[in-house]
């Protein structure tokens, strides 16, 4: 392994020096150590910008017995600073001969000034300018350190021995080292010095550390610890690649699994081991998911995908014995692959069909009934589903019945992870139809963000069945998302439906979905009256959706304004809306909706809808009647068929016609008969504007 190349920077340079801090500690937990070097990092430097010691750069290291941090060119103390502190009223200050008064002569006091001292500001009060001499940084690190410390995101914290400190594991080391001097103090009970130390197995001992830049290289050549987090996973990384590569395989290389197995380690190893061929007659994924959950081992595949009996695992020790840690990992799998092969051959002796009763026995919820219950409601809904969808309803009903199933097996029971997987493998051996078996599976998907979307008409229906049962039932009984509290994953399942329904690019009405599904609850439930409900936070998901793409949250709020109900839609006004908002007429015409929405309500009483030419006395409504008169035939047209985007850039020729409407046109005439007839020439061109969406609310 190849050490850093660090240049040992010098001890005090222009009034600035290098400061190190290392916090020394039991075995940190793995999946929270990125995030606490991250926090700490922030913390520690927003203390630094607080005090007015600059933003310097800063080094993170973490690895799982230490959080430390290189803070380089650290100024040796704060600026000294004229602050102008104010005090009362002029009128208050001096009295009528131009005296300070008693309170002016305190307050100079207090500032240790004098009267003479005093100004005026441009409020009305007399000020004096404060002279504050800078602070030196090892007075103000402690406390910024113990401050960052306090607010990394530790769920728990523990406290050890008799002392008082608590923290997320117990502290056995603090280095506070500013240059080449130790910064005596006192953190999370221990006391602060200029000693790390190496790897718990290659260099338990101490190591002095001269100065803050040379931490890194002592650590490695002499401490068998790779500090770096990057660097350490970069070193795995490679590590497991290579050794992928002597088996003339390929790694298949988890980047969660990555970090987690980075924060393990301070000495990276990589050990390749093996397992008995006949364990490949199980379905890989059961292998796959108790390798990299249970051993954090990466596994290994061929040319096709396929798995081998092969799998790398990091260790923390470079053995003389490496054959004995091969070993070792060897007989730590054996039995977990022994019991995933039994499970996979108990499971197969009942057909995923004859599960279906058991379900009852389960309990979704307690107020929407068993599992069952749900399963019921489900297939009736996919069934209508894929029927709107032109697929097959006996096949959609079908696997909305198994859909469940495979929670009842062995092999989910254990691998809970392994849901809707395990259901395919077992509906193909039960013979059941292709289509039906890959619904399954895919009708969890998106399972996480990004993740792939179920592709075909039977999974789909079941996807979208599943979760607005979900969805309604929730609503229904009152158990609605609050801060960060959703038990029933309902903001992942409402994310779900939009992108299953944007995506696959499904026609379909929310607002109808939703009321089939309600229509399946008991009548006492009332889950009709949740719909709108459900409505409103499904399209609240929209503003996060469209965000990571880059639409602005006013084209969204002018799309949605008028609530429509088909996500489809929604996407195809929210694109016309986007490129009519880069068009030259769209603020001038944003800017004429908003005016027109304004005097429409404040008509009392049914808006006027019938339009007379005759009555025209101005040639500017004229001029917006039969500009209007021309192309509102085709517009309608082209709203009626979606085509949303032309009709806005048609509909922004009237951008002229209506600037010079309301230059010259007083529309709330005097005369009630010519008041009424502009009103509805206005009302009839909001119209149009608003069957696509209320412009009026883009912001330029």
């Amino acid at each position: 392994m190849n050490s850093p190349v660090t240049k040992t920077s010098d001890f005090r340079k222009d009034g600035h020096r290098d400061l190190l801090v290392e916090i020394g500690t039991e075995e940190l937990p793995p999946k929270a150590l990125l995030a606490l070097s991250a926090a700490f990092e922030e913390w520690v430097r927003y203390g630094l910008q607080e005090s007015r010691l600059g933003n310097p750069e800063i080094q993170q290291y973490a690895s799982p017995r230490r959080l430390a941090l290189l803070v380089k060119g650290l100024p040796e103390s704060t600026p000294d600073r004229t602050i102008e502190r104010p005090g009362p009223h002029v009128s208050a200050a001096f009295d009528e001969d131009g005296c300070p008064t008693k309170a002016a002569e305190g307050f100079a006091r207090k500032w240790g000034a004098s009267a003479e001292d005093l100004q005026t500001n441009d409020e009305g009060k007399v000020v004096v300018q404060h002279y504050e001499a800078g602070l030196s940084a090892e007075s103000l690190i402690p406390d910024i350190v113990r401050n960052a410390l306090d607010k990394l995101p530790i769920p728990k914290r523990m406290r050890w021995g008799d002392l008082d400190a608590w923290f997320v594991r117990p502290v056995h080391w603090v280095v506070l080292l500013f240059g080449d001097e130790v910064i005596e103090a006192e953190i999370l009970s221990v006391t602060s010095g200029r000693e790390t130390r190496g790897h718990r197995f290659h260099h338990p001992d101490t190591i002095y550390i001269p100065a803050p830049g040379e931490y890194e290289v002592l650590l490695e050549s002499e401490g068998k610890v790779m500090a770096d987090f990057d660097r350490r996973r970069t070193a795995v990384r490679a590590q497991i690649e290579q050794a992928a590569s002597q088996h003339k395989a390929q790694a298949v290389i988890d980047e969660a699994l990555l970090d987690e197995v980075t924060a393990m380690v301070e000495w990276p190893v990589a050990v390749t081991g093996r397992f008995d061929e006949r364990f490949l007659d199980v379905p890989q994924e059961a292998l796959i998911s108790t390798m990299k959950t249970n051993q954090k081992y990466f596994h290994l595949v061929d040319d096709n995908g396929q798995l081998l009996p092969l799998f790398i695992t990091i260790s923390n020790i470079e053995s003389k014995q490496p054959e004995q840690v091969q070993k070792g990992n060897e007989r730590v799998i054996r039995p977990r692959f022994a019991d995933a092969e039994f499970f996979w051959q108990q499971d197969r002796q009942t057909s995923l069909a004859q599960r279906l009763d058991s379900l009852k026995s389960v309990v979704f919820q307690q107020k929407l009934g068993t599992l069952y219950d749900k399963t019921r409601r489900v297939e009736t809904l996919a069934g209508s589903i894929a029927e709107q969808l032109g697929g097959d309803k006996q096949r959609a009903i079908r696997a909305a019945q198994l859909c469940k199933c495979d929670l009842m097996t062995e092999m989910v029971g254990e691998f809970p992870e392994l849901q809707g997987i395990m259901g395919r493998y077992y509906a193909e051996l039960d013979g059941e139809d292709p289509q039906v078996a890959r619904a399954l599976d895919d009708y969890y998907k998106p399972r996480f963000a990004g993740d792939d979307l179920p592709g075909e008409v039977i999974s789909q229906a079941l996807a979208l069945a599943d979760r607005i049962d979900t969805l309604v039932g929730i609503f229904a009984i009152g158990q609605i998302p609050t801060g960060d509290k959703d038990p029933f994953a309902l903001r992942r399942a409402a994310l779900g439906v939009l992108r299953i329904l944007i995506e696959q690019q499904l026609d379909l009405d929310l607002q109808a979905l939703l009321e089939q599904s309600a229509a399946g609850f008991d009548p006492s439930l009332k889950a009709d009256e949740a719909v709108e409900a459900v409505i409103g936070f499904i399209l609240e998901r929209l503003k996060a959706y469209y965000r990571d793409q880059g639409i602005r949250a006013d084209v969204l709020d002018a799309v949605t304004a008028n609530r429509p109900t088909r996500p489809l839609d929604i996407e195809q006004r929210l694109k016309a809306v986007d490129h009519f908002r880069q068009l030259e007429a769209a603020d001038s015409l944003a800017a004429a909706n908003k005016r027109i929405g304004n005097i429409l309500k404040k008509v009392e009483g049914p808006l006027p809808q019938q339009i007379d030419p005759t009555r025209f006395e101005e040639k500017a409504e004229n001029a917006l009647y039969d500009t209007l008169a021309g192309l509102q035939q085709q517009v309608q047209q082209q709203i009626d068929q979606g085509d949303y985007q032309p009709a806005l850039t048609t509909l922004a020729g009237l951008r002229e016609p209506v600037d010079q409407f309301f230059d010259q046109v007083m529309v709330m005439a005097d005369d009630k008969s010519l008041r009424d007839n502009r009103l509805a020439l206005l009302n009839q061109l909001h119209q149009l504007f608003m069957q696509i969406a209320d412009i009026s609310r883009l912001q330029g």
